[in-house]
């Protein structure tokens, strides 16, 4: 039996596992890289197998660092099976329809602007993909597997997909080959965080591929997370600005609203307070959220019994782009939650122009930025930030509440690996090398078995 890693290896996106069992080969996630201009070339390039070759497609979660290069798997010859959960094939299909439809703007806009100088000369001028390879790829989509049930995937394999605590429907997916338990973690979330229910605990394994996207970091509880990020909120309104929530459009939308609601309700916040979630994917992901309430937790399910808990005073879902330039027309008092996450594009992207020059208002960071990305660049200090081919200042306050995060942290990710038992051969994805590292030293001293693979590295197990 052997495994490879063709993405996430020394990098935290680009999700990408194949273990060739000797009678089943199995692709566990296809995501794209992302993060830099560069990352585009990244995305083009072979995927170090033959897709054709792939006869199982086991998906983790539907964010696009995971699910992101499925259609372009399928365009070069994939034409095995994909298996998800339920909620994760619908959020799948609205991720990578809304990743086709951006690379096709994107190649439009590049060839209508090819000599207005260097403003659009980043866009590529074909995309990976378009909507027809979507439609195509989501065809693949013929598993659908709830938590907790084996599913057979012939041939004496078969696979158990476990609540992961990540977002709506993600997943770790223990695989059983014969006698051998091998546990792939996904991304795994912090417990005690709002609407999605804990991760379960890693069931004994001989292999364990785990994320460390926060190796070697802690985060703040759930209820300081909820009290600096009010207080920034009320700092912002009296001082006469708006706050900005660069958010991504699945899970973090979803809880920074479902906090603000609470917040609200509370008296947490200020009365009259006004909130725009300015993204037509997160709107509709929403719309998911209410249909699988069996993703949600206890707390959650006792607010849906009583009352919907993304619809309140004050809260306006933003789908028209004429609707989304408003907003600028608010000065005052209103928070603003618009993609993408890390500021690489996006209607953030026209929201920070307008506010990061205002040193009233604040720009609020909720989930991870990867280097390289504009987002980075602001958490790191950045004095001006480049957008719209124009140099704009920073004087608006950039603050970074990593409670909020969808992954959970160190100790975290220790706790949950704790269930595979210490003789489980442990391989660490999904991190920056610093983040890798500081998980490999931990459970280097607790005489567990680890490994951080290189991009392509095939070990036998």
């Amino acid at each position: 039996m052997r495994i490879s890693f063709h993405g996430a290896a020394g990098e935290v996106t680009g999700s990408c596992h194949l273990l060739d069992t000797g009678t089943v080969r199995l692709l566990v996630d296809c995501g794209v890289f992302q993060g830099s201009r560069e990352s585009r070339e990244e995305n083009g390039r072979s995927f170090g197998f033959d897709p054709a070759s792939i006869d199982i497609l086991l998906l983790t979660h539907a964010h696009l660092d995971h699910c992101g290069r499925i259609p372009l798997l399928v365009k070069q010859g994939f034409r095995g099976k994909v298996a998800c959960t339920p909620a994760t094939k619908e959020l799948a299909r609205l991720v990578l329809m809304d990743s086709a439809r951006l690379q096709e703007e994107d190649a439009e806009r590049a060839k209508r602007h090819r000599d207005r100088g260097d403003r659009y000369r980043h866009l590529p001028e074909e995309p990976l993909y378009d909507s027809l390879d979507v439609e195509a790829a989501l065809e693949r989509f013929s598993i659908t597997v709830p938590y907790d049930t084996p599913c057979e995937l012939g041939k004496g394999i078969k696979a158990t997909f476990r609540e992961a605590g990540h977002i709506l429907g993600s997943a770790s997916i223990l695989v059983e080959a014969g006698s051998r338990r091998l546990v792939f973690s996904g991304d795994l979330g912090s417990p005690h965080h709002p609407i999605v229910r804990d991760p379960a605990p890693c069931p004994a394994a001989d292999v364990v591929v785990m994320e460390t996207t926060y190796g070697g970091r802690t985060h703040r509880s759930v209820l300081e997370t909820a009290a600096e990020f009010f207080r920034v909120v009320g700092d912002a309104v009296k001082d006469g600005g708006n706050v900005v929530v660069p958010t991504f459009a699945l899970e973090r939308a979803q809880e920074v609203v479902y906090g603000i609601r609470e917040g609200l309700e509370h008296q947490r916040l200020p009365a009259g307070l006004r909130i725009f979630l300015d993204s037509p994917m997160a709107s509709t992901a929403t719309e998911i959220f209410r249909r699988h309430p069996e993703c949600f937790d206890q707390h959650a399910m006792n607010v849906l019994r009583a009352r919907d808990p993304f619809a309140f005073e004050g809260l306006s879902f933003t789908r028209d782009r004429f609707d989304s330039r408003a907003i600028n027309d608010v000065r005052r008092g209103a928070v603003i939650l618009a993609g993408s996450g890390m500021c690489t594009g996006g209607r953030v992207m026209h929201h920070l122009e307008q506010l990061l020059p205002r040193p009233e208002c604040a720009v609020v960071f909720v989930g991870y930025a990867a280097s390289g990305t504009p987002a980075r660049s602001l958490i790191d200090g950045a004095r001006s930030l480049r957008l719209f081919g124009q140099e704009v200042p920073v004087r608006a306050r950039i603050h970074t509440i990593n409670g909020f995060s969808g992954h959970g942290d160190h100790g975290t990710l220790l706790k949950w690996h704790e269930g595979s038992g210490k003789d489980a051969l442990t391989f660490l994805v999904h991190g920056e090398p610093k983040s890798a590292l500081a998980l490999r030293d931990a459970l280097d001293r607790q005489g567990a078995r680890s490994e951080i693979p290189e991009m392509h590295q095939e070990f036998e197990i």
